[in-house]
């Protein structure tokens, strides 16, 4: 299985709203009150920012979908097509190019001699025992990978048993969209820097990272259709209130997957309202919504930031 669900969000834990992180896409999957003013009848997850110079669309992106979220509304469409750029987290051509996956493969599995028994704490290794009672050989493979990655594939699974597809994720959509007509397509940053983010979590927030995925299994299917919905209706403060306020409390967390790249990704942003033409551009909706969101931010810096 690729990791392009490290750039995408992950459900959360009914009743309470809990955090979607990062898939591929992966990662999912990240509650504050907007910052950005919001229409009263939200249409899409899709705004346009204007400043003196240029125009920008900002589409939210979940990254695994199902057929029953497509069509897409016409906005999205219109605005792709009156852009001449597309920008997305991650160059997809160069995150599943054979030499990054097997890169990627690498990177992810334990070191020879270190085992999941030695790392884990009690409670998340008896949760993914439990797990993968039932696997047979497939739970000696599993094993193999360390705990961010085993989180990344398990949930992945899960929502691919559930019916979701990252084949069919807003990313993937429009990225194959702009390839079939000739499109320019930009990174915001490269598969490396994906893999950097969750390979150099510190053990204790790999465990955390595992131990939830295990004890959410059983709500995934409910949340992440969810957090569809809303996104689908383009309800912003429902998507945050989902996917940001359990990231709030592991505060490392927060900072290292959202806060961090969002302001990496604003001056890189900032110069596409400085450039001729009109960008579209595809991050995970995590990224756009709160106090330290893309939105916000853009708000903040005097662009004008509406909803369409």
């Amino acid at each position: 299985m690729t990791v392009n669900l490290i750039n995408g969000s992950r459900p959360a834990r009914a009743p309470a709203p809990r955090r979607l992180r990062p898939a591929c896409a992966a990662a999912a999957a990240l509650l504050v009150l907007l910052l950005v003013p919001l229409r009263a009848a939200a249409a899409n997850f899709l705004w346009k920012a204007t400043g003196k110079s240029g125009t920008i669309y900002l589409a939210g992106s979940v990254h695994m979908l199902n057929a029953a979220y497509y069509p897409l509304d016409p906005a999205f469409e219109r605005a792709f097509n009156d852009s001449d750029l597309l920008v997305e987290e991650v160059d997809l051509d160069q995150l599943l190019a054979p030499d990054m996956q097997l890169s990627i493969l690498m990177r992810s599995r334990l070191p020879e001699g270190q085992t999941l028994q030695s790392l884990l704490s009690p409670g998340t290794l008896a949760r993914l025992r439990t797990f993968t009672a039932d696997l047979g050989p497939a739970a000696d493979a599993l094993n193999r990978f360390k705990p961010w990655m085993l989180a990344t594939i398990i949930e992945g699974l899960e929502l691919q048993k559930a019916g979701f597809d990252p084949n069919l994720g807003l990313d993937k959509h429009f990225f194959d969209r702009a390839r079939a007509d000739g499109k320019m397509v930009k990174a915001l940053e490269t598969a490396e820097d994906q893999i950097a983010l969750f390979d150099g979590l510190p053990m204790e927030q790999q465990d955390r990272f595992l131990a939830e995925t295990l004890e959410q299994l059983a709500t995934e299917k409910a949340n992440v259709t969810r957090l569809a919905d809303a996104w689908r209706s383009g309800d912003a403060e429902t998507v945050a209130g989902i996917v940001l306020s359990d990231m709030k409390d592991d505060e490392a967390l927060y900072q290292r997957l959202l806060v961090a790249r969002n302001r990496n990704w604003l001056p890189q942003i900032e110069a596409l309202l400085e450039r001729p033409g009109r960008a579209f551009i595809v991050v995970g909706a995590a990224h756009l919504v709160g106090p330290d969101g893309l939105l916000a931010l853009l708000a903040a810096r005097g662009y004008a930031v509406a909803q369409m």
